[in-house]
């Protein structure tokens, strides 16, 4: 199974984009977060037109996710992060995918910090990490899959001071992106690309793609019974550069069929999907 999270920065603004990525990578699962629409504005027919049921959060103007599927319809489990009922901000959606759940994230920016929005991020990562806890608990498959907006350690920005002051790269969330790590998932990308510079993420402005200045701000979580299944991980890193992109690149990865006995073996050409991942 073949499952992508990109954060595609207004979806009707980038449907063409989206939907010729879609017919390219053929991913079964899809989680696109800041769609910027309605519910009403969601394009659902062109979606489904393009071979894939979807379910979505809407919110206008700003934020929004939703899980694309080419498996059979998503079932929905839940449309917001629980823990704080005042929240209206539309960033989570789960549902569950052919056995698998799927959560869709967009986490907060932060900016500035230090500051109210800060103070949001490192919340709703505290309220990601109580509900991420319960999902272990129950020994279920898991992807979590977003724009996590951290970059979790120096290897994942490129070499500069200009980003020094921004919540992205503060010591407050790249820790509480940890404590979410050692609950016990996995970071697929890294996992399979340990000392690699891989982007996800580069700003419009500076060319700082054409330089390759980049983030890698978007990841895969996987629960400990799918990580044993992780057999390739790449950044569809050409799509950031077509016309009217978005300033993210689409992520995934390919989980191996389970197999009789549990698992499967990774071998060393499975470890890596460089001619996709590489940056």
């Amino acid at each position: 199974m073949k499952i992508a999270t990109f954060n595609i920065n207004n979806v009707n603004k980038r449907l063409p984009n989206l939907l010729s990525w879609l017919k390219s990578a053929q991913p079964d699962v899809a989680c696109l977060q800041e769609l910027k629409c309605t519910d009403a504005d969601f394009p659902s027919k062109a979606i489904e037109a393009a071979g894939y049921r979807a379910v979505w959060k809407g919110q206008k103007t700003w934020n929004g996710v939703a899980i694309l599927s080419r498996l059979g319809e998503p079932v929905v489990t839940r449309t917001a992060l629980p823990g704080d009922k005042p929240d209206t901000q539309s960033r989570y959606i789960e549902a569950a995918v052919e056995g698998i759940l799927i959560g869709c994230l967009y986490l907060p920016n932060g900016n500035p910090q230090p500051g109210p929005k800060f103070d949001y991020k490192l919340a709703w990562l505290k309220r990601l990490r109580a509900h991420t806890g319960k999902l272990l608990q129950q020994k279920v498959p898991v992807v979590l899959a977003g724009d996590y907006n951290v970059a979790p350690t120096g290897i994942d920005i490129y070499p500069t001071t200009s980003w020094d002051d921004d919540a992205l790269v503060q010591p407050e969330s790249r820790a509480a992106y940890a404590q979410l790590v050692k609950q016990g998932w996995t970071d697929s990308l890294r996992e399979l690309n340990p000392r690699e510079r891989i982007y996800t993420f580069w700003h419009y402005m500076r060319h700082r793609f054409e330089r390759d200045a980049g983030l890698r701000l978007d990841h895969l979580l996987l629960s400990p019974d799918l990580s044993k299944r992780l057999a390739k991980a790449g950044v569809d890193r050409d799509i950031r550069g077509k016309p009217n992109a978005s300033d993210h690149a689409p992520v995934w990865i390919e989980l191996a069929p389970v197999k009789a006995g549990g698992g499967r073996k990774r071998t060393a050409k499975s470890r890596s999907a460089k001619s996709s991942a590489k940056s």
